[in-house]
C-alpha cells in the first residue's frame, strides 16, 4: 500500500485560503517571497528556534510540571498531518496551543479566520494524538498584540478533518485546481506571478470574448546577472557579497540578493562555498567559452515539480502536440521578423511586397501539416528577412562594410554574423536558466530535436523573440556606434568580438531585457525579462490542460 507523505499544517491553512495555493506550494513546489512572507518570517524569528520538546513520560506529566516549549515538532500517520508549533503552554496534561500571526486580529465572528482557525486546530488533534488534553489554542496577533483564543469544538474538528480529506484527495488526483476569479485575495498573494489567475482565466475563456482582466503588479526585476570574462578572474564569497578578483587584486563586490545568475566566460574560477551558496539561493551559473559558446549551467537541487516535466515529455513524444507548438512558435517569429523590418527600415518605408510576402509566409507556417513543411516555410521565411537585414542598419555609423547576403555561424564570417551569434547564445542561455527555474526541462523540446548537448526547449522558445530581442540588439549596437570596426578580431576567414566588443553588447542586452513593454495580451507593463518568465510558464499551464493554445507573443 502507497504510503502518503504527511501534510504540513500550513498547506491546510493555504488549502482554507485558496486550494490552488496549496497545490501549488506542497504539491508542485511552488515558492515565492514577498514583503508579507518575510515579515511573517521576522515575526517567527524567535519561536522557530529549534530544541522545543514537551515531557516524554506519564510520571512527568503526573507532576503536573509547567510547560513552556517553544518550536515543537509533532506528527501523526493516523491524522497524516505533520507540524511546528510555535509555541506550546499549559501545567501537566493540560496544554494549549499557541501560534503566531503577522497582522491585526481581524474584526470577524469566531475571532479569526477559517485558514487560521484550522492550522491552530491541526496543532491540537496533534496534541491529543500525544496524549496531551487540548480543547482550545490561542492566536497570538503580533500587530495588535491580541490573543484570541479558539475552542476546538465539534464544528472547527470537524471542518478541519475534512480539509485534510480534501487536501489529500486532490494531491492524489495529480489535477490542479482552477484559479480564483476576479478574487481580492489575489492581487497580496505571494504566488500571483506564478499562479497566473487573471492570465489563465483570459485565456481560458478566450472564446467567450471576455477581456475585462485586471491590471495585476507584476515582479518588478531586481536582480541582474553577474558578467566575468576576465582570464583567470575568481569569484569568491564574503558574507552576503560576491567578489571579483583578477591577480588577487578586489574589482568589483555586489550583493548576492541582487545577482539572477553567474555568467563565468573563459578560464574563470570560483570557490567552493561560493559556489554552494549559489546554489543554495536557487541562482544558476551559466558556463561559456571565451567565445561566447553557451557549454552548459549550474544549478541546486532544480525544481520539484515533477508532474509538469512528465507532461512535457509525454507532449514531446506526440507528433501532432509537437507540430501545434511549433507552429505558434514559427508563425510568431516571422510575424515579429516582419515587425522589426517594418519599424527599422532605413530608407524610407519597408517594401510592401516583402511585408505581404512574411504575411504570408506566416499564414503558411500557420497550416503546415508537418515539422518537415514548417522548416521549408521558416527557411524560405528566414533568407527573405536576412536578406534585407542589412536595411535596417546605418552604414555610415560602423565605418566599414557588411557583406550580409545570409546567417553563416560556427564560425561566423562577418561582423555581423558575429554579433547575431553571440546574442543568440546569451539568450538561449537566459532561456535554459528560466526554463528551469519554472520547473521544464529545457533539453527536450517540440520543434528542434533533441540532440546530446542541445538545450531544445530553449531554442523553441526563443523562436519568437529572436528579432525583438538580439537581432533588435545588434542593430541597436552597430546604429548607436556602441561596437565599431576596432571591435572585432578577423583571424583565418572567421570573425570574433574583443572583450571590450563582448561587454559592450552584454551592457546592451542586458539593456533590452530590462526594457517595459505593454503586453500584447494582458495589457500591464513588463519588461523583456519577466515576459520570458510569463511565457515559459503559461507553455506549463498548456502542458497540464489549463490553457487550450499554447502561448503566443507578437508585437504589434
Amino acid at each position: 500500500m502507497q504510503q502518503h507523505p504527511l501534510i504540513p499544517a500550513r498547506m491546510l491553512n493555504e488549502h482554507v485560503y485558496c486550494p490552488r495555493l496549496a497545490w501549488l506550494e506542497w504539491v508542485q513546489g511552488e515558492w515565492a517571497s514577498s514583503a508579507d512572507t518575510v515579515q511573517g518570517s521576522h515575526i517567527h524569528r524567535r519561536v522557530d528556534r529549534a530544541g522545543g520538546a514537551l515531557p516524554a513520560n506519564d510520571e512527568t506529566l503526573e507532576k503536573a510540571v509547567t510547560i513552556h516549549a517553544r518550536s515543537v515538532e509533532l506528527s501523526s500517520e493516523k491524522l497524516g498531518v505533520t507540524a511546528k508549533l510555535d509555541l506550546v503552554e499549559g501545567d501537566g496534561t493540560f496544554v494549549q496551543p499557541i501560534d503566531y500571526k503577522r497582522g491585526k486580529r481581524p474584526n470577524v465572528e469566531h475571532g479569526a479566520y477559517d485558514p487560521e482557525r484550522v492550522q491552530l486546530c491541526v496543532q491540537g488533534l496533534l496534541l491529543r494524538e500525544h496524549g496531551f488534553q487540548c480543547n482550545s489554542g490561542v492566536l497570538y496577533f503580533a500587530a495588535s498584540k491580541e490573543r484570541v483564543e479558539i475552542p476546538f469544538d465539534e464544528q472547527l474538528c470537524k471542518l478541519t478533518q475534512d480539509s485534510i480529506t480534501s487536501l489529500r484527495h486532490a494531491a492524489s488526483t495529480q489535477q490542479s485546481p482552477p484559479p480564483l476569479e476576479h478574487s481580492p485575495k489575489c492581487p497580496r498573494c505571494s504566488l500571483v506571478g506564478i499562479c497566473l489567475p487573471d492570465e489563465i482565466n483570459l485565456l481560458a475563456n478566450e472564446h467567450d470574448g471576455e477581456k475585462n482582466m485586471r491590471k495585476l503588479s507584476v515582479q518588478l526585476d531586481r536582480q541582474l546577472p553577474l558578467v566575468v570574462q576576465a582570464n583567470q578572474a575568481k569569484i569568491a564569497k564574503k558574507g552576503e557579497e560576491l567578489q571579483v578578483f583578477v591577480k588577487d587584486d578586489l574589482q568589483q563586490s555586489v550583493r548576492i540578493r541582487e545577482v539572477s545568475q553567474v555568467v563565468v566566460m573563459g578560464n574563470v574560477y570560483i570557490t567552493t562555498p561560493c559556489l554552494r551558496a549559489l546554489m543554495e539561493k536557487q541562482i544558476p551559473v551559466s558556463w561559456h567559452s571565451y567565445g561566447g559558446w553557451f557549454s552548459g549551467h549550474t544549478i541546486g537541487t532544480g525544481h520539484k515539480n515533477v508532474q509538469l516535466r512528465t507532461e512535457q515529455f509525454r507532449h514531446s513524444f506526440n507528433a501532432d502536440q509537437c507540430l501545434t507548438i511549433a507552429k505558434a512558435l514559427v508563425r510568431d517569429k516571422i510575424l515579429n521578423c516582419r515587425t522589426l523590418l517594418r519599424r527599422n527600415w532605413r530608407d524610407g518605408r519597408a517594401p510592401v511586397g516583402l511585408l505581404s510576402s512574411m504575411k504570408r509566409d506566416a499564414r503558411l507556417a500557420e497550416k503546415a501539416t508537418s515539422i518537415e513543411t514548417l522548416l521549408g516555410v521558416e527557411g524560405a521565411a528566414a533568407a527573405r528577412y536576412f536578406k534585407q537585414f542589412r536595411a535596417m542598419l546605418k552604414s555610415e555609423a560602423v565605418g566599414f562594410d557588411f557583406d550580409f547576403n545570409t546567417r553563416n555561424r560556427r564560425p561566423p564570417l562577418d561582423p555581423v554574423n558575429a554579433l547575431l551569434s553571440l546574442t543568440y547564445s546569451v539568450l538561449t542561455r537566459h532561456l535554459t536558466t528560466t526554463l528551469s527555474a519554472v520547473g521544464l526541462d529545457a533539453y527536450r523540446g517540440f520543434y528542434h530535436q533533441p540532440r546530446y548537448g542541445r538545450p531544445a526547449l530553449a531554442l523553441d522558445v526563443m523562436e519568437p523573440f529572436r528579432p525583438l530581442l538580439a537581432d533588435s540588439t545588434v542593430i541597436t549596437v552597430l546604429n548607436n556606434g556602441e561596437i565599431v570596426a576596432a571591435d572585432f578580431i578577423h583571424r583565418a576567414g572567421a570573425v570574433a568580438l574583443t572583450a571590450k566588443g563582448r561587454k559592450a553588447l552584454f551592457s546592451a542586452f542586458e539593456r533590452r531585457m530590462s526594457q517595459e513593454i505593454s503586453h500584447p495580451i494582458f495589457g500591464y507593463k513588463a519588461s523583456y525579462r519577466r515576459t520570458l518568465e510569463l511565457q515559459a510558464r503559461l507553455l506549463g499551464r498548456y502542458l497540464l490542460g489549463e490553457i487550450d493554445q499554447p502561448p503566443r507573443f507578437t508585437t504589434r
